[in-house]
């Protein structure tokens, strides 16, 4: 059975329509049943989800309340409540096409091997128009990933988006749930929860495969493409790799700051190419987002 664990902190605005996206799909609600863990909205997010079991009363729908702030804790209360075996998480902005589930059931059974998943993201840009800074460089700051039309292995340093993924539940009880220092928690945008789970999975041999029809839209409001976002993020991002890395050893922290010299150098070229494209602002995002990672990375809770 199939269990969607959708996670949810102040979406009034989108909750609805994601919870409406999936069950629109056209499969056995037999087969499926959706579990909504509101990580302490102060919104009307409660009251949308009561509107959604009402409007919607055959399918399999489950509300919990986390009161443990964070992200992280979310996915792992999902996890606990979750009666299925295989565990589908899905962003409270995020809306599923309608042959979602089919192909989902299709894609699995195809590969028996598979671990985990990740399928396509497709940023919904709210004010109409992407920002003038995206670039292939820059398209996973708007949680966005195309990996192409073939179905293929997550390889190396690739690994699947939050907003589109899946885990099979007895992979967890090997590897364990998702690291609660790690992750998003109110406005904090660290990160890492993702990358550290999946890199736990590749370490056992588990198959973490591309799944392209697995599809979902991705609302993007305009605050998640101001400087300010990109900041924050930056920062996040160094906050958590210097988390993650510490906790595995201090070899690996060291390798990691070395990894983020290399990411410079490949920061400087891009911009030299974006200003001759005539294109500065791709590449002046390029060194804003770099810097604040490197902040976060060597100074972390200094900050």
């Amino acid at each position: 059975m199939l269990s969607l664990i959708i996670c949810t902190y102040n979406r009034d605005k989108y909750i609805y329509s994601c919870l409406k996206s999936i069950a629109e799909n056209n499969y056995d609600p037999e087969n499926y049943e959706v579990l909504l863990i509101n990580n302490n909205s102060t919104d009307k997010t409660e009251a949308e989800c009561r509107r959604f079991q009402q409007d919607y009363p055959d399918i399999p729908y489950k509300y919990f309340m986390e009161t443990n702030q964070g992200l992280s804790h979310a996915r792992n209360r999902g996890i606990k409540e979750a009666n299925g075996d295989i565990l589908v998480f899905l962003d409270d902005d995020a809306f599923v096409g309608k042959e979602y589930l089919k192909n989902l059931q299709e894609n699995i059974e195809k590969h028996p091997d598979w671990a985990a998943f990740g399928g396509k993201i497709t940023p919904v840009f709210e004010n109409g128009k992407p920002p003038k800074w995206l670039s292939k460089w820059t398209y996973s700051w708007v949680s966005a990933i195309d990996m192409g039309k073939d179905v293929r292995l997550f390889e190396g340093e690739k690994y699947p988006t939050g907003a589109n993924m899946g885990i099979l539940k007895k992979t967890l009880e090997k590897v364990g749930n998702f690291n609660v220092k790690l992750g998003r928690s109110k406005k904090n945008l660290m990160g890492g929860e993702e990358k550290d789970i999946f890199n736990r999975i590749k370490n056992i041999g588990g198959k973490i495969y591309w799944f392209p029809n697995i599809k979902v839209q991705h609302v993007i409001p305009e605050n998640r493409t101001t400087d300010s976002y990109i900041i924050r993020l930056g920062l996040g991002v160094g906050m958590s790799e210097r988390l993650r890395t510490l906790a595995i050893s201090r070899v690996k922290y060291l390798n990691r700051i070395f990894f983020e010299a290399l990411k410079w150098s490949a920061s400087m070229v891009l911009f030299a190419f974006y200003l001759l494209k005539l294109q500065p602002q791709k590449g002046s995002k390029l060194l804003l987002f770099r810097w604040n990672v490197t902040k976060g990375l060597l100074l972390g809770e200094q900050l």
